[in-house]
């Protein structure tokens, strides 16, 4: 068993604040003091009350499952002999109700690009298994409710 854990800061910068006028930026800091700005998304709270220029959450959400996807094809790849030289996923999150009527993050799709090297490459049907698996064996994946599918691009 493993803990994770991160601080999330926010401070009041002289707004008001309960005239519900107030930022919603603040920071998130993980271990080995990487810190990196966040905020309400501009979808959910408007500008200036929000920052474009930071992470929100359903942006790390998107990123953590398409992270956490990535990871795990290289481990699989790599131990079927595969030699991966690039992988990008352009990840997209879709937020609308669900089936209670509140707003989630109802799909995840990500769009995987791997690109190979060295004489043996993955047929069609190997790079399919290598991201079922890889989906199977996310951490994140198997922690959440959102239907999360895996389109890959093939190269």
């Amino acid at each position: 068993m493993a803990t994770y854990g991160a601080t999330i800061s926010w401070q009041r910068n002289g707004e008001t604040f309960t005239d519900n006028r107030y930022s919603r930026a603040h920071h998130w800091t993980f271990d080995g003091g990487i810190e990196v700005r966040a905020s309400a998304s501009p979808h959910v709270v408007p500008l200036p009350y929000s920052a474009e220029d930071a992470v929100d959450p359903e942006e790390a959400f998107v990123a953590s499952l398409s992270s956490c996807h990535t990871l795990w094809f290289l481990s699989l790849a790599v131990k079927q002999g595969f030699c991966v030289n690039s992988y990008t996923d352009a990840a997209e999150g879709i937020m609308e109700k669900n089936a209670e009527g509140r707003l989630a993050m109802t799909v995840v799709i990500l769009r995987p690009l791997a690109v190979f090297g060295g004489e043996k490459q993955p047929s069609l049907s190997e790079l399919e298994a290598l991201h079922h698996r890889a989906h199977d064996e996310c951490f994140i994946a198997n922690s959440v409710k959102t239907d999360v599918r895996c389109v890959p691009v093939l190269g």
